[in-house]
């Protein structure tokens, strides 16, 4: 019987698959790679000063190289929208799934939207609203179903829990706090040339918290919080 030691060097077949997921996965690289660059350059300069020249020049490739991938800057914002959401999605889920109660469960939400804003160009959701209109539905619609679920499941939590009080309505409160985080994105009401957008967002979390809770809750948050108070 033949040993074949060569294991599938004259395999033509082999070979053409092995080149095919080769291009393939380079591809993919570079596809992901300009969206990593266009991320980061939209973070730092915001969206509408961001050209595709100068994600080009930021990647050190040709534009020809990235409208193989991307039609127009649009896109790239569109698609870089749907997997920032879907991350935020399974980041919230998870927060849910560790936090040992409500009130550990908010104070990471604001740890994780500390993180978030705290390295985005606050004209990045200007931008969005006037000139990427898909981008911003996505978010609204992620805003209005995903986050409002999150908030509603969060307070009833608090509850059951003695956290929070039960004469409130949870889909009322947490309507209005997804209301909160579009207005502290407003900068008609919060210019950025005087407001953080990260103080904004966690100033507006700090009071819904204290404003929902009971005594119980309001002393695990001086826990939490490490603040000493008198009764």
């Amino acid at each position: 019987m033949e040993n074949n030691l060569n294991g599938n060097v004259g395999n033509k077949k082999c070979f053409h698959s092995f080149v095919l997921e080769f291009f393939r996965t380079q591809k993919m690289e570079t596809k992901d790679r300009i969206l990593k660059g266009a991320e980061e350059l939209f973070f730092k300069f915001g969206i509408k000063s961001v050209t595709m020249d100068d994600i080009a020049k930021h990647l050190t490739i040709s534009k020809k190289t990235i409208y193989q991938f991307y039609s127009d800057k649009n896109e790239i914002v569109e698609t870089l929208m749907k997997i920032s959401l879907k991350q935020d999605e399974c980041e919230f889920q998870q927060i849910q799934h560790d936090s040992a109660n409500m009130i550990e469960e908010v104070m990471n939400m604001m740890k994780h939207i500390s993180a978030m804003f705290s390295k985005v160009n606050p004209t990045i959701f200007y931008d969005l609203q006037k000139y990427h209109p898909k981008a911003w539905a996505q978010f609204k619609a992620f805003k209005n179903d995903c986050m409002v679920k999150v908030i509603e499941t969060s307070i009833e939590r608090g509850k059951k829990e003695g956290l929070v009080r039960t004469d409130i309505n949870s889909k009322i409160l947490s309507k209005m706090r997804i209301e909160q985080v579009e207005m502290g994105l407003n900068p008609d009401v919060f210019p950025p040339q005087e407001y953080r957008l990260v103080d904004i967002q966690l100033s507006l979390i700090d009071h819904f918290l204290h404003g929902i809770c009971t005594l119980k809750g309001h002393k695990l948050i001086n826990k939490y919080k490490e603040i000493i108070e008198e009764e």
